[in-house]
């Protein structure tokens, strides 16, 4: 497995500095791989990877972290960045392998997939955050990776709008949870209708809150037990 030179990367250099470094040491093509929904206690955990080449870099000036940009601005970029991309793929993790696998061997295990799903084979992988075992290329984890890399910045769109998305559609099949407004994550609101209505079968019942509200109205999940994973979006050229 090899690594890149040794090459300083300022923080303020920009998102594609990282990625021009790898690409100009023959380390390309470069894969950005991010997941959005860890820390929710409902609905499932969306993980994107994606390659950049280094010549559709600045045909997305406006990228930047997820967590930083707006909503429509996402949006906005969401078709761009797959018009643009050589190769992303999108998988979900459904809350009941999040409660049996544990949210961070789930969160691994969906970035592996994501990987495995490119359409072009990546030369390096870039993560965000933590490192990735098993991938079948080098890879770097990368702290604060989508404020760093371009590649990792649009996994992070791809994965935020797919879940946003799918979030909404929840809320229409298990309507009063508020879906569409907290995205599953935890809020008074949120923790208020569970204390009313009862975890559904989206929560991830392995997290307290839910555990609690669960065992208030007197229900007992059952834990799905075999895996599963479903492919929310993928392609490239």
């Amino acid at each position: 497995m090899s690594w890149p030179p040794r090459t300083v990367i300022r923080k303020a250099s920009g998102l594609r500095t990282l990625e021009s470094a790898l690409y100009r040491n023959g380390l390309g093509p470069v894969a950005g791989v991010d997941e959005v929904g860890r820390g929710a206690c409902a609905g499932p955990l969306v993980v994107a990877a994606c390659v950049l080449g280094p010549n559709r870099l600045e045909s997305l000036a406006d990228l930047d972290d997820s967590k930083k940009l707006g909503e429509k601005e996402r949006e906005r970029l969401f078709p761009l960045i797959r018009r643009y991309a050589l190769a992303y793929h999108v998988v979900l993790i459904p809350s009941t392998e999040v409660d049996r696998r544990g949210v961070h061997v789930a969160n691994i295990e969906g970035m592996r997939r994501a990987v495995a799903g490119l359409s072009v084979r990546p030369g390096y992988v870039l993560s965000d955050g933590f490192r990735v075992p098993g991938l079948a290329v080098p890879s770097l984890p990368v702290i604060g990776g989508d404020a760093a890399a371009a590649c990792i910045a649009a996994a992070s769109v791809l994965a935020k709008v797919s879940r946003d998305r799918l979030m909404v559609e929840m809320e229409r099949e298990h309507p009063g949870y508020g879906f569409a407004e907290h995205k599953g994550y935890s809020t008074p609101a949120h923790t208020a209708a569970m204390a009313k209505l009862g975890p559904c079968a989206q929560h991830r019942y392995s997290y307290v809150n839910v555990r609690r509200a669960a065992e208030t109205v007197g229900m007992r999940p059952v834990l799905q037990l075999r895996d599963r994973c479903d492919v929310m979006g993928s392609g490239g050229e």
